[in-house]
């Protein structure tokens, strides 16, 4: 009988990557699919097993562990991350003046990915329903820049020199380049704030002596669902917690071999009674490789699989917003959209 519920909690909570195949990848803890267990939806029994672990976190990246929740609820999560959460973005490009080699729409595609260091927590969404113009726009909703530059040559170069870095002046076009133009009372609103490109060494063109660039351009609020340019991350991602275990003794030199099957960190040599014993020393490190089932003498001495419920999730900035900010901001969406369906259903039982 103990057996029996060891095997039935291993289906629950474990996703077991065998030699041909992936098991258990579908949830079943559900109300009524398992006798004697209460899978009912309680609260009190969420919060207790919840949680948010921080692993690392700096100014562009962040690792943490969220644990107790359905792969659903992750998933929503991370789709979030890309897609709903705000940012400022270039979405108007007026040229005046173009003379480079590279055509308006390629020079203003280009001009739109650049990520644009601002706070979207600070301006509203700007009216999609009227026709804009150049004229149109507030200090709430949008933010202006532009791009002057004009190639020339450098009347101190030398005259045998052939590198284009020393006979011309201006010839490199970058971000840097761009610079933030006031709206409205936006230069005493945001006098702390440094807006502009999020990086300063972003190529976005090449000019040779008598061609310059002139462009004015508008930067609103949207997000990721919109344009790709409005996502927040350049990366957001889960995977579940490895788990490693060993099912025999492995010493000598199987102990060797089965160490450089896993990533590096996953499994040590331990020396007992003079002999090398495996044991495993971090399961986080794994990367499911599987390469260890390729091995007749050592496959059925190891099971790999990966907590159902433990995520792992990376989360890249672009660098507009720190990824701890990101991670609460989507945590703000996800919460308005639960309490948008709740009102639904409110104003439909009404009815």
């Amino acid at each position: 009988m103990a057996a029996i519920m060891d095997n039935v909690e291993e289906i629950r909570n474990r996703v077991i990557l065998g030699e041909f195949g992936v098991k258990n990848v579908h949830t079943t803890d559900f109300p009524g699919n398992y006798p004697g267990y209460d899978d009912t939806w309680d609260m009190e029994k969420f919060q207790k097993n919840f949680r948010i672990d921080v692993v690392h976190l700096d100014e562009n990246s962040m690792e943490f562990d969220m644990v107790g929740i359905d792969a659903a609820i992750a998933n929503a999560f991370r789709r979030i991350l890309l897609a709903e959460v705000p940012t400022m973005a270039i979405e108007k490009v007026f040229m005046y003046n173009n003379t480079s080699i590279v055509q308006d729409e390629v020079l203003a595609h280009r001009l739109g990915l650049i990520p644009i260091k601002a706070d979207p927590r600070l301006f509203e969404y700007r009216n999609t329903g009227e026709e804009t113009s150049e004229e149109e726009g507030s200090e709430i909703d949008t933010i202006q820049m532009q791009l002057k530059i004009k190639c020339s040559i450098n009347p101190r170069a030398s005259k045998d020199s052939s590198d284009p870095r020393e006979l011309y002046l201006n010839h490199m076009v970058y971000s840097r380049d761009i610079k933030w133009v006031p709206i409205g009372n936006q230069a005493d609103v945001f006098a702390d704030s440094s807006i502009g490109p999020v990086h300063e060494d972003i190529l976005i063109a090449q000019l040779r002596p008598g061609q310059e660039l002139d462009i004015i351009m508008h930067c609103v609020k949207g997000t990721g669902k919109d344009h790709a340019k409005f996502s927040p991350v350049a990366t957001a991602s889960y995977r579940l917690l490895p788990e490693i275990t060993l099912l025999e003794l492995v010493e000598g030199e199987k102990a060797k071999r089965l160490k450089c099957c896993f990533s590096r960190g996953v499994i040590d040599l331990e020396e007992i009674h003079g002999r090398k014993v495996a044991k495993v020393v971090n399961s986080r490190l794994d990367t499911c490789s599987r390469e260890v089932l390729r091995h007749d003498d050592l496959k059925n001495l190891v099971k790999i699989g990966r907590v159902r419920d433990h995520f792992i999730f990376t989360v890249e900035s672009t660098g507009i917003l720190a990824p701890d900010v990101l991670v609460t901001e989507a945590v703000k969406v996800l919460m308005r959209k639960c309490q948008r369906f709740l009102s639904e259903l409110d104003s439909t039982g009404m009815e």
